[in-house]
């Protein structure tokens, strides 16, 4: 399938998912409850800590994976076990296999394993004549289904309970009505024959420890224990990721896993396998089916080798907008989400992977809690720089970064020109309504702030600055969407830090932070912005650089290191713009200790806060800005939600994901709505662009402003 048909395909499932409104209300309904649940699970443990260690150990083995995994054979079989390490899926399915053959079995009961999804071991084994029962009740659901996992920890999530009675009706021959303790019950006295007819057990594992050569594996159903302890064989596939150095260590995981996966303190069985046990008058058989399949490619790239931490938790679906929106049939292939993207690219090829990789909205929810600490969204974006040299990232985006971004001067006067060309869609106002054509897509759902008439870097020189003597000399990173869509943000900034004895230069050589490009797969373009932009900002040798968009924050606190690292004389530079940019309002409560400088505004209006994705979870800033706001006279009242993604993600909402962009918007709007606030406050242009035009779409009379904006209007009073 071609780049254009993959395209096609995913978009058609993109709308048949969002057209089913019950599946993100479930999906929401979970997730809602699972971060509250989560929080109290780690109630009194320092998850930093954590997954710091849990990361470090995963290093450690992946570093050394020959010694551990030959420590892991050496103990397992002299405990009695026979391991096998099969290099592909097609290996372990045929061992796997072959031995059912040899011993004469015709049915094996699975608990679950996302290896043998990953393998697609259940359609070997039917080729083979062997019939594969999963026991599951999750997984049992979807093989009635004939579907495949939604979710790594609950597969049939997506289900409702009627469209499982209808599924269990057919086995049964009966209408069976829609109560879920009846479902269980019945789906247990299904099951439970299959345990005594098979002959095989085929299980999966959490874990496998190298000291011992024994297998852990953490369930809330019964099923994994029968499974491995009633048939008279035993396979466990697992992933070579799995290995562990130590009982401690696997403990550590045991510890982490069930809080961060479902909210559990911990999860109703943990088993622990070793060696072949007595069955009757023979030994039963173990057989571990160490699997690669990718893994070691994996682990020799620099960029994505931290992908193989993994737990294997599916907590990256349950924070992230996309999943909730589509559900993991979409956003996902055999693993799911985030590190379903990563895991995709490489056990089943980037083809694969391609569509996914381009639907991460790069809101790093999946990366604040990861218990191993990957940086997921890094992974993902590099990924993304991979198939754009493979496919192009587009004709249009590839004439536009390339030909234009790249030259400043071209395109800060295309978007001068742009601000006379779209007068007939302004109609003298700063807001587009419509657009015509093939554009009306774009304002169906939100209306699109104008470019203003004259950006910021045109009025510069006419805004005052009287400051005596300055506490500290700062250069101003705008950005686009400040310096061409909202100049007046840019004003009141220098009205705040005058305010607080700062002067502000606003170097003109800066350009676009170069995030479009990256975040398209052009690194090319991205290393040419992030070289003109370190020299124009480090030019005049500030104190400070600030920003008022966390987007580019990242940029030049993270970005531009990681895209210079391999140029000595860049990453020098790159370093050094980086330990003095500062978001602003970090600035004036760190910096400046400037939080109660403002007075109290004449009215006190009820204000709630939209954390900005990359400020909270990129730059770590959340507090700042709420105390900015209380200290200034105005009421803080929570959304719920406060850091759920907007759904703008930069061009994110301007492509053929803008059916996903939307979804996510209603839900942020509801929650804003749901408030009872007056006026919603962030932190990013952004966000105030997205939010302000889904606002303004639906007749909300809710002001849309950004923090910097509130402390000008008590300087105005």
């Amino acid at each position: 399938m071609n780049k254009a048909d993959r395209s096609r395909h995913y978009n058609d499932r993109v709308r048949k998912a969002i057209a089913k409104p019950r599946l993100q209300d479930t999906l929401h309904r979970f997730a809602d409850a699972y971060v509250i649940a989560r929080e109290a699970a780690f109630a009194g443990q320092d998850f930093e800590a954590l997954r710091t260690a849990i990361g470090e150990m995963k290093d450690e083995v992946r570093d050394n994976l020959p010694r551990y995994r030959d420590e892991f054979i050496a103990n397992a079989e002299a405990a009695g076990a026979k391991v096998y390490i099969a290099r592909t899926a097609a290996e372990a399915n045929a061992y796997i296999c072959n031995l059912a053959r040899d011993r004469g079995v015709k049915t094996v009961v699975k608990s679950k394993s996302m290896a043998s999804e990953e393998t697609h071991l259940n359609h070997a084994l039917k080729d083979a004549g062997v019939e594969a029962l999963e026991t599951d009740l999750g997984e049992w659901i979807i093989q009635l289904a004939g579907e495949r996992p939604s979710h790594m920890v609950m597969p049939a999530i997506h289900m409702l309970k009627e469209e499982v009675a209808e599924l269990f009706s057919k086995v049964t021959g009966k209408e069976e009505p829609a109560e879920i303790l009846h479902l269980v019950r019945l789906a247990r006295k299904q099951l439970r024959q299959g345990y005594l007819d098979a002959d095989m057990g085929i299980s999966g594992a959490n874990v496998a420890i190298a000291e011992t050569g024994g297998l852990a594996l953490v369930t809330n159903e019964g099923n994994a224990r029968l499974t491995t302890t009633l048939p008279k064989i035993h396979v466990a596939l697992v992933g070579m990721e799995k290995l562990v150095p130590t009982l401690a260590d696997a403990n550590r995981i045991i510890n982490v896993l069930p809080k961060n996966a479902t909210g559990q303190l911990i999860t109703s069985y943990i088993t622990w396998i070793r060696g072949a046990v007595p069955c009757g008058d023979k030994s039963k058989e173990l057989h571990i089916v160490l699997l690669d399949n990718g893994r070691s490619a994996l682990a020799e790239s620099p960029h994505c080798r931290d992908a193989l931490r993994c737990i294997k938790c599916g907590a990256c679906a349950n924070v992230c907008p996309v999943y909730q929106t589509v559900g993991g049939h979409v956003f996902g292939h055999i693993y799911i989400s985030a590190i379903g993207v990563i895991l995709t690219a490489f056990f089943h090829g980037l083809n694969n992977a391609s569509e996914l990789v381009r639907a991460c909205i790069g809101c790093r929810s999946c990366v604040a809690v990861c218990p191993s600490n990957i940086d997921l969204e890094s992974i993902i974006l590099h990924l993304r720089e991979v198939i754009g040299e493979e496919e192009g990232v587009g004709a249009g985006k590839s004439i536009v970064f390339k030909n234009v971004m790249r030259n400043r001067k071209l395109f800060h006067g295309m978007l001068r020109a742009a601000s006379v060309l779209q007068k007939p869609v302004t109609r003298g106002e700063r807001t587009i309504r419509h657009l015509p054509l093939f554009f009306s897509g774009l304002t169906e759902w939100r209306t699109l702030p104008a470019i203003a008439d004259k950006p910021l870097r045109d009025l510069w020189n006419d805004i005052p600055q009287k400051v005596e003597k300055p506490r500290y000399r700062v250069a101003f990173f705008a950005g686009c969407l400040n310096d061409f869509v909202y100049p007046e943000m840019g004003i009141d900034l220098v009205k705040v830090l005058n305010h607080l004895d700062v002067e502000v230069t606003l170097p003109l050589e800066q350009s676009c932070c170069g995030v479009p490009a990256l975040y398209s797969g052009d690194k090319d373009t991205a290393v040419a912005m992030a070289e003109q932009n370190i020299d124009a900002m480090l030019e005049n040798d500030p104190d400070f650089v600030v920003t008022s968009c966390p987007t580019c924050t990242m940029a030049l606190q993270r970005d531009f290191i990681d895209l210079l690292k391999d140029n000595p004389v860049w990453a020098e530079k790159a370093m050094k713009l980086a330990e003095i940019t500062i978001d602003i309002s970090c600035f004036i409560t760190d910096k400046l200790d400037g939080a109660e400088a403002f007075g109290k505004a004449i009215k006190a209006e009820k204000v709630t806060y939209h954390d900005s994705c990359h400020l909270k979870r990129g730059a770590g800033v959340w507090e700042q800005p709420r105390r900015l706001i209380a200290d200034s006279g105005r009421e803080v009242v929570e959304m719920a939600h406060s850091d759920r993604c907007c759904g703008f993600g930069g061009s994110y909402s301007f492509t053929s994901h803008a059916d996903i962009a939307k979804q996510i918007l209603g839900d942020k709007i509801k929650d804003i709505e749901a408030s009872g606030a007056a006026c919603v406050a962030m932190d990013c242009p952004g966000c105030m662009m997205q939010i302000q035009g889904g606002l303004q779409k639906q007749e909300k009379d809710v002001r849309v402003k950004h923090t910097i904006e509130l402390l000008a209007e008590n300087l105005d009073d």
